[in-house]
């Protein structure tokens, strides 16, 4: 459920039931920019936000997030959770406190491009998560309609976001 200062970003081009194109979601959190994206930027963290993301490690000699890093995620979502997926991955942006993005493949080719804005605002840092979807194949089109992936993704932003908060927001003598 979201929470009073979770905002949702319309736009015409946003997902619905019936095709994937893009979303997002806004939250602020009372927090500096900096902490929040080494958060994010932790993929191997992921996991600990990300009610779908099960566990992320880094490839091909990446040990951390910088423009060109490889990793693979592994996944599980769908009705029930009974899904579970792996997915290739490529950071595109890791620009420390502003922002951190990356790509993830889809049948050897860029499918949806996830992306971490930060934005000092006064008592803190909004953060808007978002997705883009380049390319999904057909099967995967197919699946999302009675799965209402669209609305999957959206709830799935909303308590990856909502988890950060958490994190963030504890101070030192907290943890």
């Amino acid at each position: 459920m979201a929470t009073k200062d979770m905002t949702e970003n319309p736009s015409s081009n946003r997902s619905s039931r019936w095709w994937l194109r893009q979303d997002s979601q806004s939250v602020v959190i009372e927090a500096p920019t900096e902490r929040i994206y080494e958060l994010v930027a932790d993929l191997p963290r992921m996991g600990d936000w990300s009610p779908e993301c099960q566990q992320v490690e880094w490839l091909a000699g990446s040990t951390g997030p910088a423009e060109g890093a490889t990793f693979i995620g592994h996944n599980r979502g769908g009705p029930r959770g009974l899904m579970k997926w792996s997915r290739r991955g490529r950071v595109i942006t890791a620009d420390p406190g502003r922002e951190f993005a990356f790509v993830t493949e889809e049948g050897g080719r860029e499918g949806t491009e996830w992306r971490y804005r930060l934005e000092s605002v006064a008592g803190g840092t909004r953060v808007t998560e978002s997705y883009t979807v380049w390319w999904i194949p057909t099967w995967a089109r197919i699946a999302d309609v009675p799965t209402n992936r669209a609305r999957e993704l959206r709830e799935a932003m909303r308590h990856t976001l909502e988890r950060l908060k958490g994190a963030a927001e504890v101070t030192p003598s907290d943890r």
